[in-house]
């Protein structure tokens, strides 16, 4: 148990202290999946659901959430998040979400960018769930992670092309960086 750095030599939970690790450049990506069923899935693309701007609030939902992780999560460390991007794709059966978040500080950003999926499914949820209660989140997961000592990682088997053969809702513009 010495070896997993969460726990001290008593095998006790602690926060690991990384004060002395040098900040440098890091990212994650993680993607998640709202199913919805065919009615949803129609008031989404004509934007007839009765709560408002679907897309636009769980995108705000993601960035705001990447920014609470170490509020919500016990042992995640207070970090800056330089950068968040949370995109939002209709498809036949449901919402693919996929949040990028960076950040140059001494530790990684994959829970962060996890959480921001996880609340912006939860918040597509919460809009649309007076049409159809069976909306259901599925496969949040990260897709790849960058920086820090153990560098490049990338899901096996993953096709990084975000959201292939989707119908884009909102498509990020470079411009706006």
């Amino acid at each position: 148990m010495n070896d997993f750095t969460h726990l001290d030599r008593a095998g006790r939970v602690r926060m690991v202290d990384v004060t002395d690790k040098v900040p440098t450049v890091r990212s994650a990506t993680a993607r998640g999946f709202v199913r919805c069923s065919p009615e949803i899935v129609r008031a989404l693309a004509d934007q007839s659901v009765p709560k408002g701007d679907v897309f636009a609030t769980a995108r705000i939902a993601g960035i705001a959430a990447a920014k609470k992780t170490p509020e919500l999560l016990p042992l995640a460390h207070v970090i800056g998040v330089h950068g968040a991007q949370v995109d939002v794709m209709l498809l036949d059966d449901g919402v693919s979400l996929r949040a990028t978040i960076r950040t140059a500080d001494r530790t990684g950003v994959e829970m962060e960018a996890l959480t921001a999926v996880s609340v912006a499914a939860l918040s597509i949820v919460d809009m649309v769930k007076g049409i159809d209660k069976g909306v259901s989140i599925e496969r949040i997961e990260l897709v790849e992670k960058t920086g820090g000592k153990s560098g490049m990682w990338r899901r096996p088997g993953d096709n990084t092309a975000p959201f292939t053969g989707a119908i884009p809702v909102i498509q990020h513009d470079p411009v706006e960086d």
